[in-house]
């Protein structure tokens, strides 16, 4: 039976990460969007990672919390893409072998770019990718299994990036994180509570499939009808049970965007500062254009690049 998670990653367990990834995660930037002012809108570009996404901070900080007696037979993940990259390259860091079981609609951007760092891949309906999730294993691979939602070190990883924001912006009043299955935003959220500091966390959802709005207005985790889109690396049917305690503990408040608001920040960034993100990675720069969050000192976590270059232009030309 697996342990129920805490109701807050410790704050050393996440000081201990930065260490443990220190050779392997960037310390990326944070610069503010040009023309904001009330409020200002800041930054954090995950998209620079080495693959392209914030995903390496929490798969390389799980695999080096582990025995290595316990990595004899690889590792494997169940993700969209991003999580699946960020161990691939860790993995292979580390000369393991990975398999990565992704779903049907996995972006080309990413399955390309999994291949070119030798992962296997194994290809499955949406619906058997979420049960996956949910059971916290996949019997046709073997290795040990890495959560890339609902594990303490990978959510420890990604609350690094909290203890960055906090560093270089310390007046920040409202950060904003797109919302897959809330292992980013609580990991964000458990740093900025452990250093004590009095910023929102707000999850921010696309309009397509938003289970967490539908779960806070329910008070318990629903699942939701989902409608597939550019937006790939959030938008899922549910929340995962596990999380839950978590979530309603740390998140402050959620956002939800449209298509076309995420489609123009993806436009603003290319235009503004010359930076690609993914559809995920665009939606907390769209909330905070909107007007709908609060705060005078927003930071916005750009947690992804992996965009599909056919999607890219046709965004850029305005389809």
């Amino acid at each position: 039976m697996r342990e129920p998670l805490p109701e807050l990653i410790p704050l050393e367990a996440i000081w201990a990460a930065r260490t443990r990834i220190a050779n392997a995660a960037l310390r990326t930037p944070l610069i503010r969007l040009p023309g904001t002012t009330a409020p200002e809108i800041w930054l954090k570009l995950e998209c620079l990672q080495p693959v392209g996404s914030f995903k390496i901070r929490g798969a390389r900080n799980a695999l080096g919390a582990l025995d290595p007696g316990a990595l004899t037979q690889g590792v494997y993940t169940a993700s969209a893409g991003n999580m699946a990259l960020g161990l691939a390259w860790s993995a292979r860091e580390l000369g393991l072998p990975c398999t990565a079981v992704v779903p049907e609609h996995a972006p080309a951007a990413k399955l390309s770019k999994l291949e070119e760092l030798g992962a296997r891949l194994v290809r499955v309906a949406f619906e058997r990718w979420w049960q996956v999730l949910r059971e916290h294993r996949f019997e046709n691979v073997e290795g040990r299994f890495i959560h890339p939602v609902a594990d303490v070190a990978v959510m420890a990883g990604n609350g690094t990036i909290g203890l960055e924001i906090l560093e270089e912006l310390p007046q920040v009043d409202t950060v904003l994180v797109p919302f897959g299955g809330g292992g980013l935003s609580c990991g964000i959220a458990s740093a900025l509570a452990g250093m004590r500091s009095r910023a929102q966390v707000v999850a921010c959802e696309i309009e397509t499939a938003t289970p967490l709005r539908t779960s806070l207005e329910a008070g318990m985790p629903r699942t939701v009808e989902r409608t597939p889109s550019f937006v790939d690396g959030i938008g899922g049917v549910g929340i995962l049970p596990e999380m839950w305690p978590l979530i309603q503990r740390l998140i402050d408040s959620d956002a939800v965007v449209s298509l076309t608001e995420a489609a123009n920040a993806i436009r603003t960034l290319v235009e503004r500062v010359h930076v690609v993100a993914e559809g995920a990675g665009a939606v907390p720069v769209a909330a905070a254009l909107s007007g709908r969050v609060p705060g005078r000192v927003i930071c916005c976590v750009i947690s992804g690049g992996n965009l599909d270059t056919s999607v890219l232009v046709e965004i850029l030309a305005g389809a």
